[in-house]
């Protein structure tokens, strides 16, 4: 077997060390002698500092910062406000890396593989960037290429950044976020197999294929490795174009996108944990004004569940829908929360009943009433850190990284469109007849079908 040139070496992983090393040493030595000294820490100074040490970045760190700024509780809402911030628009490699990485994948005459390559990036992210291409038979395609060393880059981002939230769980002690940084690196490692999301694109054109108004691209496996994934171009519009179409269409873009999300998860266990605007477009009829459905975009980051943690999400809505505390305390414990307390579950009801709240009413209405997309879900967020710190630490199971993360993201999306929807009637659907058993099994079926690497897991 060839030797694989760009894995996780030594050399470039040092190198990765001494670029983003200062930086963050510095940041960690302010947070640390603050406490130490118990001197009050400017967060929302610390919290800039963090922002301009990655903002400069390409590469695993800023993707991953951008991931724990998302999660509710972990980091104080001055470091959230700010990573938040940071574009996830990378500038782009010229075309010399294009050229290199190509040959790399396809050999040296790659370019008569296409009968046209743009030399100018469609998109640039934090891990690597698409290029529109033509194949011989006029084909239109995306084909997306991995950035150099990011294996090495992802090890030592990781290192760095698991570093800083030690040292932050150590100073703001509410959340242990142990299983929360297991969660988040082992979601950044798979990214970088793109063969996977192959697989994963595979399994989602079958999940939803009973849906013409959404639309999945297929992959070209013949111009396909792991480090570059070709796939059919989709052609679409920014979701956000149509924050001022008439309500209707609004909605129809909003149910569209709950039953994207919400269908895989209840009935096959999966979720799209990256629910980012960009990884939206809208296709249209002819004029390009009205909006006929959704492109789903980008495969990287989708998490496969066990079906009793989506059975736990089911008993937690029914708990919480007819009262049942038992169900809801039940929920809890199979998701692994351990040394639940009276008072450790009414905290924790204040985050799920701000999930589930637009679910549990049987009314038409916004996800949410007087909020702003950019605020939706801090209030609830910091009233949960609140009570867990004076509770004392508390484990947030590593599945829910992901979940909440989407949960947020997708309420953001219905905001910015201010769509009116009846979540409950909508949600139902996707649970009528729930069998824990029956996502176990249509679960496996799905992976077989589709050769999925999470079989040999």
């Amino acid at each position: 077997m060839a030797q694989d040139r760009e894995g996780n070496r030594l050399s470039a992983r040092v190198g990765r060390y001494a670029k983003v090393g200062t930086g963050m040493g510095g940041i960690a030595a302010k947070m640390a002698g603050s406490k130490l000294l118990g001197l009050d820490l400017n967060s929302a100074r610390s919290a800039q500092d963090i922002a301009d040490a990655l903002g400069g970045l390409k590469g695993p760190l800023m993707k991953v910062a951008q991931l724990l700024a998302t999660v509710p509780d972990l980091l104080p809402p001055e470091y959230a406000a700010e990573l938040a911030r940071l574009q996830s628009n990378a500038p782009p490699m010229g075309w010399a890396f294009v050229k290199r990485r190509m040959r790399a994948e396809l050999g040296p005459e790659w370019q008569s593989r296409f009968a046209s390559f743009e030399h100018d990036p469609s998109a640039a992210a934090s891990l690597g960037q698409v290029h529109r291409a033509v194949t011989p038979d006029g084909r239109a395609v995306a084909c997306k290429l991995q950035y150099p060393d990011m294996a090495s880059a992802v090890e030592a981002d990781l290192t760095q950044l698991q570093w800083l939230v030690s040292l932050h769980r150590r100073i703001q002690n509410a959340i242990d976020s142990r299983e929360i940084a297991k969660e988040i690196a082992a979601r950044v490692r798979e990214e970088l197999d793109y063969t996977r999301e192959a697989a994963n694109m595979s399994v989602y054109r079958t999940m939803l294929a009973h849906r013409d108004d959404i639309r999945v691209p297929d992959t070209v496996a013949d111009l396909s490795t792991g480090r570059l994934l070709t796939m059919g171009w989709l052609e679409g519009t920014p979701i956000l174009n149509f924050r001022d179409h008439p309500q209707e269409e609004r909605n129809r873009l909003a149910e569209v996108m709950f039953h994207a999300w919400w269908h895989p998860f209840s009935h096959y266990g999966l979720i799209h944990g990256d629910p980012h605007l960009g990884n939206y477009t809208v296709y249209t009829d002819e004029t390009g004004r009205e909006p006929l459905g959704l492109n789903l975009l980008d495969y990287g980051c989708i998490r496969i569940f066990p079906e009793h943690f989506v059975a736990g999400v089911v008993d937690l809505y029914k708990g919480l829908l007819e009262g049942d505390e038992a169900r809801v305390v039940h929920a809890y414990e199979s998701w692994g929360y351990k040394g639940l307390t009276r008072a450790t579950i009414d905290v924790l009801n204040i985050w799920a009943r701000f999930i589930y709240g637009p679910l549990l009413t049987d009314r038409v209405r916004p996800i949410a009433e007087g909020v702003s997309a950019a605020e939706y879900g801090r209030k609830e967020a910091f009233q949960v850190h609140k009570g867990l710190k004076e509770l004392g630490p508390v484990t947030v199971p590593q599945e829910f990284v992901f979940m909440d993360r989407a949960a947020i993201g997708l309420g953001s999306v219905f905001l910015h469109l201010r769509a009116e929807l009846n979540f409950y009637r909508l949600f139902n659907e996707q649970i009528e007849s729930f069998s824990a058993e029956t996502v176990a099994s249509r679960q496996e079926e799905l992976l077989k079908r589709s050769a999925h690497p999470a079989l040999a897991a």
